[in-house]
């Protein structure tokens, strides 16, 4: 059975230029193999995010909701910026 899937894509110019200099510097052997790596990056990245997600927003906000962490308004935090900045030293 396959395990790989052919695809056209269509690439702005600046990406394009990228590939063919990326293959060119002989660090990858085919354009295909830039974008594979650039979509595990992606993919990487997607996890990273995932669960930085779960593990520090969603706990964050459930601390926050159960009166656990204490929360403040965007003005609060502008006055404390001004009243912290280099204008008060």
């Amino acid at each position: 059975m396959r395990t790989t899937k052919q695809m056209s894509i269509t690439l702005p110019l600046e990406m394009a230029a990228m590939v063919e200099q990326k293959v060119a510097s002989g660090a990858y052997d085919s354009g295909s193999e830039v974008i594979r790596d650039g979509l595990r990056a992606l993919i990487a990245r997607d996890r990273v995010v995932e669960q930085w997600l779960h593990e520090t927003v969603g706990a964050t906000y459930d601390r926050v909701k159960s009166g656990q962490e204490a929360t403040f308004t965007a003005d609060e935090v502008l006055e404390h910026l001004r009243a912290s900045g280099p204008a008060a030293a």
